[in-house]
């Protein structure tokens, strides 16, 4: 993170990379869409208009091509090995991990941060290593069923800013899709739904995307991290997982006068009590240099 005083952490070990880009796909899971107007951002109760939610106006999207699901760690991994990619967190040294994720010694020898004491400034933490040095595997899921590396390389990678996406997504040929593109997808042909599926966040009381769940943010009721990318029913236009699981980099700036770069979707550490951006028109923003451990991406072409 810009302005920490921080060393670059070693390169990911050689049998790890080898082992993870062995197990990402050969071709790009991408879904074509005709484009089309649709009315975008959210003026109900649960927007949050100081994000820029608001107005809801009507706007439209060429045809273009986007990630059915977020890119995964085999794929970013294979990446990495075939570059030699150093990410900004590795480069800075650090990251930010959830408290719940790390092991006691680092919960207390990692410095808090003062506005938001549940994240901690982790040093190694990066995408091969999520919970800080020597961390393998996703964060949060020790002794969970089917935490194995097969797994785990499935998962979204995280720990990425927007310079590393923009970085992988040249490296296919793709890009980053821009933020109009990314909710028109997000709705999957719905209008002005606050969820990918619908207007009710749970049907029938079935969880339908991986947010916080319990007490926020000592008292969870189930292990805090990511799953896997393609994990709960797809939209409308096939896409796993716009809202929840990962916060998703898009091109552009927050706004006008916030050329920060912009975030949609939300994450598992999302939770109604402080931050429900687990919704379409969510968004929030952050230095393009930024890396978090709920952070990452999809891709999308032109058509």
């Amino acid at each position: 993170m810009p302005g920490w005083e921080s060393t670059t952490v070693p390169a990911p070990d050689r049998q790890l990379l080898t082992e993870l880009a062995a197990l990402a796909p050969q071709d790009l899971a991408m879904i074509g869409l005709r484009g089309g107007t649709f009315l975008m951002g959210s003026e109900d109760q649960l927007a949050y208009p100081e994000d820029g939610e608001g107005p809801v106006r009507e706007v439209g999207v060429d045809g273009f091509a986007i990630g059915a699901t977020t890119v995964t760690v085999a794929e970013f991994a294979a990446f990495a090995a075939a570059t030699g990619h150093r990410t900004d967190a590795e480069i800075h040294g650090d990251s930010l991990v959830f408290t719940g994720q790390l092991a006691e010694g680092l919960r207390q020898t990692s410095p808090a941060v003062q506005a938001t004491p549940w994240w901690r400034q982790v040093t190694g933490a990066t995408w091969f290593q999520p919970a800080g040095l020597g961390s393998t595997g996703a964060p949060g899921t020790t002794g969970v069923p089917g935490t194995a590396l097969d797994v785990w390389a499935t998962h979204p990678v995280t720990h990425v800013s927007r310079t590393d996406a923009e970085a992988y997504a040249q490296w296919v040929g793709a890009r980053l899709p821009t933020e109009t593109e990314w909710e028109f997808a997000s709705r999957g042909g719905l209008e002005q739904q606050p969820y990918p599926w619908g207007s009710v966040r749970e049907p029938n009381g079935e969880a339908r995307m991986n947010t916080f769940t319990g007490a926020f943010p000592n008292g969870p009721t189930k292990p805090v991290g990511t799953v896997p990318a393609d994990s709960f029913p797809p939209n409308g236009y096939g896409l796993h997982n716009t809202t929840g699981n990962v916060w998703e980099w898009t091109s552009g700036g927050f706004s006008a006068h916030d050329r920060r770069g912009i975030l949609r979707g939300g994450s598992y550490m999302c939770h109604d009590s402080y931050c429900r951006r687990y919704r379409t028109s969510a968004r929030t923003a952050a230095t393009p240099d930024t890396s978090l451990g709920h952070t990452g991406f999809r891709l999308a072409l032109d058509l």
